[in-house]
């Protein structure tokens, strides 16, 4: 599955006051739209942002290469539909909808959003109702509404691709969101647990509670990774994820890429998860001879899942042959593409035993990674 992240940014703001759209103004040091995007960003499971932009703002969209920017019309759902009808026949099949205005969503709220499309037609995180509810005229208390069964609404909220693109088409306009718009169509829109941090900025004074909220401790984690791997014969070997030709191979259950295998257990490590081992099991026999990348984008995955987000890997390969060096750029740019890191928060280097040991004896490779990772 292929799963698009469209972040709605052409509305104007203009209960939240300031010289410019909310979008533009600043939240401690960044932008609005930059925190927002950078939290769909930093998620192996967006494969593609769509942010769209008042025709006005087009110019803004340098801003965010990894994005691609398409113009809004004159309201919400048009702005919406823009942004859907960018992604026929791009292969996406299942889209997220976010209010530009929420730049603190949690990445838990996003994967509850995705998980639970396995089941249902769309679904969307939301809050339940806990005050109690009046209704008012002229200053004055007019009467009281049971608040059983309501709900705060929040975004992202997710859809099958196709089956919100033939909602939104079919639709008059004037939806207060995309789930009365999917609802209008006869889809089941699941409810997901929401959070109270994913605020949405309106007036002048959310920005404050925003900037309490980045104000909340940091839980900051640091993990090691240690593994090895003989050799046997064989003509090459797989050292995070590029083939380096070599008069031996790596011995192991998988593909026995030692460097990957090192990340991951580092990682496993940071969340208190364990190693490689807890969630693949050698003993398995569907993981014979697998792609290592896959047990790094699970590890990837689960940090993300659990409100964190990897702030630098470093990685020390330890061997005589074959030299590192002349691969130590390519290692960094495939881990970087598989973690959907920027490259420099990634560091891969090596060096030799001076002879001493199984590495000095060119018995095996030993590695030794180790990986930060923030949360808060």
């Amino acid at each position: 599955m292929t799963t698009a992240a469209i972040i709605v940014a052409a509305g104007r703001g203009t209960r939240a006051g300031g010289d410019l759209p909310k979008q533009w103004q600043d939240l401690r040091g960044e932008t609005v739209a930059a925190r927002t995007l950078a939290a769909f960003a930093a998620l192996p499971c967006i494969d593609r942002i769509v942010l769209v932009l008042h025709p006005d703002d087009m110019d803004r969209a340098a801003a965010f290469p990894g994005a691609t920017a398409v113009a809004g019309g004159a309201t919400r759902d048009a702005s919406v539909r823009a942004g859907l009808e960018s992604l026929v026949d791009s292969g996406v099949t299942r889209v997220l909808i976010h209010d530009v205005a929420r730049p603190l969503v949690p990445a838990r709220v996003v994967t509850a959003v995705l998980d639970s499309l396995d089941t249902h037609d769309g679904a969307a995180p939301a809050l339940e109702i806990t005050d109690a509810l009046w209704r008012g005229a002229a200053g004055r208390v007019t009467g009281t509404e049971d608040r059983s069964g309501l709900y705060r609404a929040q975004t992202p909220q997710g859809f099958r691709f196709d089956a919100i693109l033939a909602a939104h088409r079919a639709h008059p306009g004037g939806a207060a969101d995309d789930v009365e718009v999917a609802r209008a169509a006869g889809l089941a829109v699941a409810i997901v647990p929401g959070d109270e941090r994913n605020l949405k900025i309106t007036r002048p004074e959310d920005f404050a509670r925003a900037a309490q909220f980045l104000e909340t401790p940091m839980d900051i984690r640091t993990g090691n990774g240690f593994d090895v791997h003989a050799f046997e014969p064989g003509d090459h070997v797989i050292l995070c994820g590029i083939r380096i030709p070599h008069d031996r191979a790596l011995k192991g259950h998988s593909d026995a890429d030692v460097g990957m295998h090192t990340i991951t257990d580092a990682i496993y490590g940071a969340l208190a998860e364990g190693d490689i081992g807890r969630h693949f099991p050698p003993s398995d026999p569907q993981w014979k001879g697998a792609a290592s990348h896959i047990f790094l984008e699970h590890a990837v995955g689960l940090c993300a899942a659990r409100g964190f987000r990897i702030a630098n890997v470093d990685l020390t390969l330890i061997c005589e042959r074959p030299k590192i060096g002349p691969h130590a750029a390519a290692m960094q740019a495939e881990l970087a593409r598989i973690m959907a890191l920027d490259p420099n928060r990634i560091s891969v280097k090596a060096t030799t035993s001076e002879r001493l040991g199984f590495t000095g004896r060119e018995e095996g490779i030993a590695a030794l990674a180790t990986v930060t990772v923030i949360g808060g």
